[in-house]
C-alpha cells in the first residue's frame, strides 16, 4: 500500500517496459563487454579520429541526446558514467561546463551521441557573475539538433525539486516537437523517499505519457509551511526580463505564453521520469539501455573509436579547471586562466604537460599556491590522474601559478 523505491526506477508504460526488458539493453549483457573508447593523447591524432569515416554496420542505429538542466544537477557526472570514462569536468559548484561538448557511446549497432550542455542560465545571472557568452547561447543551440531531451532535476536540494527551473520550462516550450524525459538525480541523499511521487507530480502537472499519475494525497499538519508562488523567487529587474522574453536568445514565445509558464511548477508532456543516482553505475545503466531501445535507424556521426569531440587540450584544462572549483574559495577558481606552455611525449612514454595559471590578485595567487605549494602540487597530482585514465598512459603533469598584470 505504500511506495517502495527501487533505485533507477522510472514511469513509464507496460509496452515501453517490455520493449526495454526484451530489446538491446538484455541482448548487450550476454555479449563481450567492451572497454570504453579513450582520447588520443595528440591534437593531431583526435583530429584524424574524428573525420575517420563512421565504420557502421548495415542495421546501423542512432540518438543525439540533449541533457540540460539548471546549473550542478548532475549532467557532466551521469554523461561520465554513460561514457565509462571521466570526460567532462565535474565540481559542487555551479557553471563547471562552460560550453557545449559532445560525448559519444557506441555500443553493438547503436551510436548513442550525448550532447553535455552547460546549465541554462539568464544574462542578469551571467552578468552578475561574470560568465562567457558560451552559458547562454550554446544549451539553446544543442537542442534544437536533439533527438531526446533529458531534463535534469537534484532532488537533493530542496529548492530546485519542487518546480522546474524556469529556463528549462522555457527549452522544453521552444521545442514541444522533441520528446522529454524527467530524471530525478541524487535520489541516494534523499531521505524522504516516499515524497518522490510527490515531486514527479508536482514536476510533471501530474501527467507522463498523457497518463495521469494517481498519488496518494498526503495531509499536511496546521504548521506546515505553503510553498512561494514561483513569481516570488526571482528578484524583481530578472523577473521582468523573463517576462519581456529578454533572457533567452532569440525566444520564439510570446509575452502571454512566457506568462503562462511562470505560473507553472512542472512540464506536462514529459514521455518517462527516471529516479535515480547519476555515480550509481547500475542505475545509469537502467537509463543507457532506455537510450539504446529509443534509437531510430540511421547513419553514425562518427567512427566507434571516438569518446568526445573536444581536443587533448581541452580535456586538460577542463579537468584542472575543475579542481581549482573544488580547493579554492567563492570567486578565485572562476577569475584563474589557464595557458598550456609544454605538451610532449617523454623518454620511458609517459606524456608530459606543463600548465601555468594566471590569477589577477596576489592574495588569489597565494591561495592557488598553498602553504609550502602544498595546493598546486595537490591539484597537479589529482589532475595528472584523471587526464592518465582518460588518455590511457602515464601523465607527468607540472602547474605554476603568475599574477596577470
Amino acid at each position: 500500500h505504500g511506495f517502495i523505491f527501487t533505485p533507477a526506477c522510472f514511469i513509464t508504460s507496460e509496452a515501453f517496459l517490455g520493449g526495454v526488458m526484451k530489446g538491446t539493453a538484455a541482448e548487450t549483457d550476454d555479449g563481450v563487454y567492451h572497454l570504453p573508447a579513450s582520447v588520443p593523447p595528440e591534437s593531431s591524432e583526435q583530429v584524424s579520429l574524428l573525420h575517420r569515416h563512421p565504420d557502421q554496420p548495415p542495421d546501423s542505429k542512432v540518438l543525439k541526446v540533449a541533457i540540460i538542466g539548471a546549473p550542478n544537477a548532475g549532467k557532466s557526472t551521469l554523461s561520465n558514467q554513460l561514457l565509462g570514462r571521466k570526460v567532462f569536468a565535474v565540481s559542487k559548484k555551479v557553471h563547471t561546463t562552460r560550453s557545449r561538448s559532445l560525448g559519444v557511446l557506441t555500443e553493438d549497432n547503436t551510436q548513442i551521441i550525448l550532447l553535455d550542455t552547460p546549465g541554462l542560465t539568464t544574462p542578469f545571472k551571467a552578468k552578475r557573475h561574470q560568465l562567457e557568452k558560451s552559458l547562454l547561447v550554446d544549451p539553446w543551440n544543442t537542442v534544437k539538433e536533439a533527438d531526446l531531451m533529458v531534463v535534469m532535476v537534484d532532488v537533493s536540494d530542496r529548492w530546485m525539486c519542487s518546480a522546474l527551473d524556469f529556463e528549462v520550462l522555457k527549452c522544453l516550450a521552444e521545442h514541444p516537437h522533441i520528446p522529454a524525459i524527467l530524471v530525478l538525480n541524487k535520489v541516494d541523499l534523499f531521505k524522504a523517499k516516499s515524497r518522490l511521487l510527490d515531486i514527479t507530480a508536482q514536476l510533471t502537472c501530474g501527467v507522463v505519457n498523457g497518463q495521469r499519475v494517481r498519488v496518494r494525497p498526503v495531509i499536511k499538519p496546521p504548521w506546515a509551511k505553503k510553498e512561494p508562488e514561483r513569481s516570488s523567487e526571482l528578484p524583481p529587474d530578472e523577473d521582468t526580463a523573463a517576462l519581456e522574453g529578454g533572457e533567452t536568445p532569440n525566444s520564439v514565445l510570446s509575452k502571454e505564453k512566457l506568462k503562462q509558464l511562470r505560473s507553472q511548477r512542472g512540464w506536462p508532456h514529459f514521455k518517462d521520469v527516471f529516479m535515480l543516482s547519476s555515480v550509481d553505475r547500475e542505475d545509469v545503466e537502467t537509463l543507457k539501455s532506455y537510450f539504446l531501445v529509443e534509437a531510430k535507424p540511421g547513419p553514425w556521426k562518427y567512427h566507434s573509436e571516438v569518446l568526445t569531440d573536444q581536443s587533448p587540450e581541452d580535456i586538460c584544462t577542463n579537468i584542472i579547471r575543475e579542481k581549482l572549483l573544488e580547493y579554492l574559495p567563492q570567486e578565485v577558481p572562476y577569475s584563474v586562466t589557464q595557458s598550456i606552455e609544454l605538451w610532449q611525449d617523454g623518454e620511458n612514454g609517459e606524456l608530459d604537460i606543463s600548465v601555468k595559471l594566471y590569477t589577477k590578485k596576489e592574495s588569489h595567487m597565494s591561495m592557488v599556491i598553498g602553504t609550502a605549494g602544498k595546493m598546486v602540487a595537490r591539484i597537479a597530482r589529482e589532475a595528472g590522474d584523471d587526464l592518465s585514465r582518460v588518455y590511457l598512459r602515464d601523465v607527468r603533469l607540472k602547474i605554476a601559478a603568475k599574477l596577470k598584470k
